[in-house]
């Protein structure tokens, strides 16, 4: 079975604003593309959204069945994060499921409860049984062995420094979301400083794909989207412009430094 991951690096999925009225949803490639990966007409799609608080996770939801059912002809489950001590549940729901799908949040949170539950190990099993693992976000951070978070800033306040957290590492680097935004790409390279890892910086509106050992970047149309490669090398910081060309290029290429 292939190992499939898609990984969003930001973009509005047509949710509400205070007001009532929505957020475009700008993200219609990577959400067909992740439909087109499981090769069937009307797969099962499970949100996840572990990295948002318990009580935030039905509207999450109800947002995701408005693109992934209404829109993809999916059929919709979600797992909630109360549930994950349920592990015949917890079984019998991921083998439903072709998409797993998680959304933004904290992403260190996430990963502890994941790993206290023994759902890591689980979910693990699921990308190595070819089901699409993606997300955006903090939904996109936890496929690789670290990633750069505010997981700190959006518990303690926006004073706190942004931190890397090691992932599930299902692929090697260090994936740093919403990189056009709040200064991230300045400080994820002094992160980088201090990690052996190469640096994945992933624009709103493009994500990396991966499957197996090919890799390419979808980029939504009329974006300014965009991704870069950066690692630190003999002193020197070097930082390369990720192709957004549609084909496939060896993963191989991608995670070393050059």
């Amino acid at each position: 079975m292939s190992k499939k991951i898609v990984a969003i690096g930001g973009g509005e999925n047509g949710r509400k604003k205070p007001d009532g009225t929505r957020y475009p949803y700008e993200l219609d490639r990577q959400d067909k593309e992740i439909v087109r990966l499981t090769g069937k007409e009307h797969p099962n799609f499970l949100l996840l959204a572990h990295a948002q608080p318990l009580e935030r996770q039905d509207e999450y939801f109800r947002v995701m069945i408005d693109i992934y059912g209404k829109m993809y002809g999916c059929h919709c489950k979600d797992l909630k994060s109360n549930q994950l001590s349920d592990k015949e549940y917890v079984k019998d729901i991921i083998d439903w499921a072709d998409i797993i799908f998680e959304g933004g949040g904290n992403t260190l949170e996430m990963i502890k409860l994941w790993v206290e539950t023994g759902f890591d190990t689980i979910l693990r099993q699921a990308w190595e049984d070819g089901k699409v693992m993606c997300g955006v976000s903090a939904g996109a951070n936890c496929w690789f062995k670290e990633c750069f978070s505010d997981s700190l800033k959006l518990k303690y306040g926006d004073k706190q420094p942004f931190i890397a957290v090691n992932g599930l590492g299902f692929v090697d680097g260090l994936f740093n979301p919403h990189c056009d935004k709040n200064g991230r790409l300045e400080n994820v390279k002094q992160i980088l400083k201090t990690s052996s890892q190469v640096g994945l910086s992933v624009s709103c509106c493009a994500a990396l794909e991966i499957v197996d050992t090919q890799y390419r970047l979808i980029t939504s149309v009329g974006s300014e989207a965009y991704a870069l490669k950066s690692y630190w090398k003999n002193g020197d910081y070097i930082e390369e412009t990720i192709d957004t060309s549609l084909e496939f290029k060896p993963l191989e290429d991608l995670l070393t430094k050059n």
